[in-house]
């Protein structure tokens, strides 16, 4: 006899097995890709000045190229997500990070490094915010933030192994290499994805798909159980139609969008300012470049562990008290990077500090994001925060490169850097009374 199955239940139920694992590694590698060719230009920042005989400032522009890509592929690509899937979006958009990362490799001039920079961050733009959908229609609620969190926390461990590779290949290889390597691996993933990453469930069931088909994933989700393509599958959330956006700015969501893209646009903001500006700025002091790496990687290594650290704390406290609080701590230490000097073991703990609050806070706004939008416009609600806050990581690099030539030092920066974590603290709070508001309509 047929029978109602919510499919929200059996995930919450179930124990998390192979099939689950296997998508969560491979959102995982996707991520980790998608933050070294983020990274790669901030480490052949300084060979390429040198290549084209301009001064480092100078790559304010080229640093903004890369992050209006990025803004444009978070907000044009991921609302199809919601309308044609997760899946062929992640394929899509590691595709195009991967062959425009690997025509770098030939650049000739300053305008076509702008250009390319562009291109290939439109699919770094778009991975991240149909990763995080994905993952969280597959991860069981009671440890929904903690695996969201270990996925995207690929994104900085790419920064941190490119920047390590990066240190070693580019005084022997040439910076070329970087590129040759955030090109090539990509495609190869490509052929992985497409055969073994599986669709959304929840997507597969709002979209109506084939019964067979959410029943097959259901059997190998909950191992032992029956389901049958008779069965009527549903979800327990409000299945919004049409264009996705004009959902996001809807009723009582107005002020949960709009408090959410403050938060993203402010961390965003300080994330690549930092990312982009920190080896410069630690060169320019005089600091060896394998130094100015090591601190980029401090920066991201924190990052990694807070993004954990947090997500599992955000499981048990809840996702506004622990991003809330995180932020206020990262405007403290951001400000403090600019006051510590360039005694290594002080400025690297001071640096992997800042980096747990901002990286690891942002890679747990991605869950707390995930979790304020219904499965219908998931991909399009994570997206449009993506590319707000991208449009943060525009101004951050630009306002550096401007303050830079004013002759602004590192102090200065920092501690100018704390002021939008502070503001993004304060959002969050508003966040928090303005989610239980929309929570009672």
């Amino acid at each position: 006899m047929a029978h109602s199955v919510n499919v929200a239940d059996v995930v919450d139920a179930s124990k998390i097995g192979s099939f689950q694992i296997r998508c969560f590694i491979l959102c995982a590698l996707v991520a980790l890709l998608d933050g070294f060719d983020a990274q790669a230009i901030a480490f052949v920042a300084s060979a390429l000045a040198s290549k084209f005989n301009v001064p480092i400032a100078a790559f304010g522009p080229i640093f903004g190229a890369g992050t209006i890509g990025l803004a444009l592929g978070a907000l044009i690509l991921p609302p199809f997500a919601d309308r044609f899937g997760r899946k062929y979006q992640i394929v899509l958009a590691t595709a195009l990070f991967g062959v425009f990362s690997l025509a770098t490799v030939w650049v000739d001039s300053f305008g076509m490094l702008a250009l390319l920079r562009f291109l290939t961050g439109i699919g770094v733009g778009a991975a991240v915010p149909n990763l995080i959908p994905l993952t969280a229609e597959y991860a069981p609620k009671r440890m929904r933030a903690l695996l969201i969190t270990i996925v995207t926390s690929s994104w900085p461990m790419g920064a941190v192994l490119g920047g390590l590779v990066s240190s070693k290949m580019i005084p022997v290889y040439g910076w070329q290499s970087v590129f040759y390597l955030g090109g090539i691996l990509p495609l190869v993933l490509v052929a992985i994805l497409v055969p073994l990453l599986p669709e959304s469930i929840r997507f597969l069931v709002n979209r109506s798909a084939n019964p067979e088909l959410i029943a097959g994933i259901l059997r190998r989700i909950a191992s032992g159980q029956t389901y049958s393509a008779q069965s009527t599958f549903t979800l327990p959330e409000e299945n919004l139609t049409g264009f996705s956006v004009k959902h996001l700015l809807s009723g009582r969501r107005v002020a949960v969008t709009l408090l959410l893209w403050v938060s993203f646009f402010m961390n965003f903001l300080v994330l690549f300012f930092s990312f982009n500006w920190l080896p410069p700025l630690m060169q320019q002091a005089g600091q060896p470049i394998e130094r100015a790496i090591i601190a980029v990687v401090a920066f991201n290594l924190g990052g990694i562990i807070g993004g954990v650290v947090m997500g599992r704390l955000m499981d048990k406290l809840g996702h506004f008290f622990v991003v809330g609080l995180a932020y206020a701590f990262g405007a403290v230490f951001v400000g403090a990077i600019g006051l510590v000097g360039f005694g290594l073991p002080l400025l690297l703990t001071t640096i992997t500090l800042g980096g747990f609050c901002t990286v690891g806070t942002q890679v747990c706004g991605n869950a707390l994001a995930a979790a304020l939008y219904p499965t219908s416009v998931r991909s399009t609600g994570v997206g449009w925060a993506y590319g707000i806050g991208r449009i943060g990581s525009i101004v951050g690099p630009v306002v550096g490169g401007v303050l830079l030539t004013l002759h602004w030092g590192m102090r200065d920066l920092f501690l100018i850097a704390a002021i939008p974590l502070a503001c993004a603290a304060i959002a969050v709070a508003f966040l928090a009374q303005a989610s239980r508001r929309a929570a009672q309509a």
